[in-house]
């Protein structure tokens, strides 16, 4: 793998799921506001959309810490990127906790990634390819397999041996997530899967790539944009 390359492709990855992230969202946000009538909860094409978004995400951040490792990234930058990571997602307990005060977020994607990260990074990115695809299928499998009521409480549950799904609105904890995280690591140790990346991105799918170079700080921005416009339209008697 090449000490310096951008991986365009890789970017135009993540942004993908930022758009499908997105209209997500903006779904769920016209449901909350009461106007259609979803079951975001239960509805099955709503939670497999959720886990498929929620994948794509950890799959490409393992792509990317495999990239950051065959690149030597120093350990200053990946702690000063964790930093931003865990403080946003610190942002996004308080603001949850303000709008669904029973249900606000403790544990929910932005806290998985910064902890799965620490694990990927310092435990497990220098293992094999097959090490890895072994693991994360351990990782994705055992929480079907082990459940216990001493996970079930907010202090324990990021394990994600739970024996119900917690109250949140948003959780990812360590079991399964880490597997798609473990995959992505190992996918991306794949030579053709490296060739197809560094290829010139198509000039169509360019502004995929800049969203994805931005991806955190688009993904702070966009409920509250898609909330304060949808608030804005319910005071001005939109609907």
């Amino acid at each position: 793998m090449s000490a310096t390359p951008r991986y365009g492709r890789l970017d135009a990855l993540r942004g993908v799921a930022m758009v499908w992230m997105t209209i997500f969202h903006f779904c769920f946000d016209l449901a909350f506001f009461r106007l259609i009538h979803q079951d975001f909860y239960r509805d099955p094409f709503w939670t497999w959309q959720r886990t498929a978004i929620v994948s794509l995400f950890l799959l490409c951040a393992g792509m990317g810490q495999a990239v950051a490792l065959a690149q030597h990234q120093s350990a200053e930058r990946f702690w000063r990127r964790w930093g931003q990571i865990m403080a946003c997602a610190l942002l996004v307990s308080l603001g949850s906790w303000w709008m669904f005060p029973r249900s606000f977020i403790s544990f929910g994607v932005l806290h998985g990634m910064a902890l799965m990260l620490i694990l990927v990074r310092f435990g497990f990115a220098r293992l094999s390819g097959r090490w890895l695809v072994l693991l994360g299928l351990v990782a994705v499998l055992l929480p079907l397999w082990i459940a216990h009521p001493f996970f079930d409480t907010r202090t324990t549950n990021w394990v994600g041996l739970v024996t119900h799904k917690p109250l949140t609105e948003d959780y990812v904890p360590v079991l399964p997530w880490l597997g798609p995280m473990l995959w992505g690591c190992a996918l991306m140790r794949v030579r053709r899967v490296q060739d197809l990346l560094q290829r010139p991105l198509p000039r169509v799918l360019q502004p995929l790539g800049v969203l994805g170079q931005w991806s955190l700080s688009y993904y702070m921005l966009h409920q509250p944009v898609l909330i304060g416009a949808l608030m804005g339209a319910q005071a001005l008697g939109w609907f």
